[in-house]
């Protein structure tokens, strides 16, 4: 029969720290919420105020594909994962390059939205209001998924040069957290801009 010593030091030896990494990558993502927040507060409050054209109903087509990759990478990067969990170095880098693949047509489909917007519409940040608040609100996101598809694509590289194994699963997990964020603040960006918005 053990003693009630014998139990608290049982469970106190079960008790582990809390990952560093996944608690470094939580304060970020709520830092990078807070940001957010006020970009969407400000589009929102701002949203049919401008003085001069274009306006959002005129100009804006909804990114259905573009959307559509990069919600779908938040399933490849999770197989990336998992994958690289059980040791299966090839598949995981399968996974990670099919991540980036549509992070990246993401990506070119924002690229493109803007060059129609820009000389075919002629909105700028400077044309109007909505210009500035689109552009800083989308631009704030595109920001964060190149930043994502740069640190994806070293681990990519390391992971084709035969540097990646099962031991770095879990920096690869804390890495996948920050896309699964990009993910999830698209999908509030998407509504407030091309739901809400027009």
């Amino acid at each position: 029969m053990t003693t009630q010593a014998e139990a608290l030091r049982a469970t106190a030896d079960e008790w582990r720290l809390p990952d560093k990494g996944k608690v470094g990558m939580a304060c970020l993502i709520v830092a990078e919420s807070a940001i957010f927040i006020i970009f969407v507060i400000a589009y929102l409050y701002y949203l049919g105020k401008s003085l001069s054209g274009p306006t959002p109903a005129q100009v804006l087509s909804v990114p259905v594909f573009g959307t559509i990759c990069l919600l779908s990478s938040s399933i490849t990067v999770h197989f990336a994962v998992t994958t690289l969990e059980k040791n299966k170095t090839a598949l995981s880098n399968i996974w990670l390059a099919l991540t980036v693949l549509l992070g990246g047509i993401f990506m070119v489909s924002t690229a493109m939205e803007w060059h129609e917007l820009i000389y075919e519409h002629g909105l700028t940040i400077q044309t109007n209001l909505f210009g500035t608040t689109y552009y800083s609100l989308v631009g704030l996101h595109a920001s964060h998924v190149l930043v994502g598809l740069i640190l994806l694509s070293a681990v990519l590289v390391f992971g084709l040069a035969g540097k990646l194994d099962h031991h770095h699963a879990r920096r690869l997990d804390v890495l996948s957290y920050y896309w699964h964020f990009v993910d999830a603040v698209w999908i509030v960006v998407f509504t407030v801009v091309y739901v809400l918005g027009r």
